[in-house]
């Protein structure tokens, strides 16, 4: 091995070091010295990548960005359904972040303004969010008094509670959890046409990728794979877009915004 790569190793070391200590402590409480431990090095070896915790959050936290726009670019490519392909991107986005404690830490460090906030990845998913639906309401897969604003203020609000949840108890992230949230939004959302059509538990194609095979487990830092298992149980029991009674309900739910 040579130097170089040592050193490369080092650094990816000490930021899923890091990502675990912020989890676990956050950014206050998280000391240097449990870090540089925890990645197996010296406290020299640690200032010799990073100046200060300050820069040892920020590598986190850009590592964290790259998996998730990855995740979230992922959700714009094709032709096919906007709908499913939103649907596809939590659950992708839901197993990344059970997976990966660096995509964790880092969503928490700017979420917390604890790296300066040079990002916000928040508004990005929101732009995520808001772009696929009004794909979807050009391609007319919404119902009829749907739009893109409202929906993603209600997908936003959703999917946001669910991270937080999930911080004290990873099952908010599994794939039942979101396929319920779905089968719950989709029946309101979704024009008559794709009734059935659009499947909450995510399509064959999202739900073949697993964690490690998806940004979590490519890129998430610096093009270095990362552990990682995924998450959830396969919903068999759980059919398509529900009809009728529970869509006329959900109509109703959006209607008080």
């Amino acid at each position: 091995m040579t130097k170089q790569d040592r050193a490369v190793r080092t650094r990816l070391a000490l930021i899923r070091s890091a990502a675990a200590q912020f989890e676990a402590h956050g950014y206050v409480r998280a000391g240097l010295a449990r870090i540089s431990a925890g990645a197996g090095v010296s406290s020299g070896a640690l200032h010799f990548h990073f100046a200060d915790k300050a820069a040892v959050a920020e590598a986190v936290e850009d590592a964290a960005a790259r998996a998730l726009r990855e995740a979230a670019v992922r959700g714009h490519v094709g032709d096919g359904c906007a709908l499913q392909r939103l649907v596809d991107v939590t659950h992708r986005v839901a197993r990344l972040l059970c997976a990966d404690v660096v995509v964790r830490a880092g969503l928490r460090l700017n979420v917390e303004g604890a790296a300066g906030r040079v990002r916000d990845l928040r508004r990005e998913w929101r732009e995520c969010v808001q772009g696929l639906l009004a794909e979807a309401e050009r391609r007319g897969e919404l119902a009829a008094g749907v739009t893109p604003q409202r929906t993603s203020a209600v997908v936003l609000a959703a999917t946001t509670g669910i991270e937080v949840l999930a911080r004290e108890d990873h099952e908010w992230l599994a794939r039942p959890s979101l396929t319920d949230l779905w089968q719950l939004l989709l029946p309101c959302l979704a024009a008559p046409r794709l009734a059935g059509a659009v499947d909450p538990a995510g399509s064959k194609s999202a739900g073949s990728e697993s964690a490690g095979s998806g940004p979590a487990g490519g890129q998430a830092v610096e093009g270095q794979p990362v552990e990682g298992q995924p998450v959830g149980s396969d919903p068999s029991g759980r059919g398509p877009v529900a009809r009728d009674g529970q869509a006329e309900a959900g109509r109703a739910g959006l209607a008080l915004r």
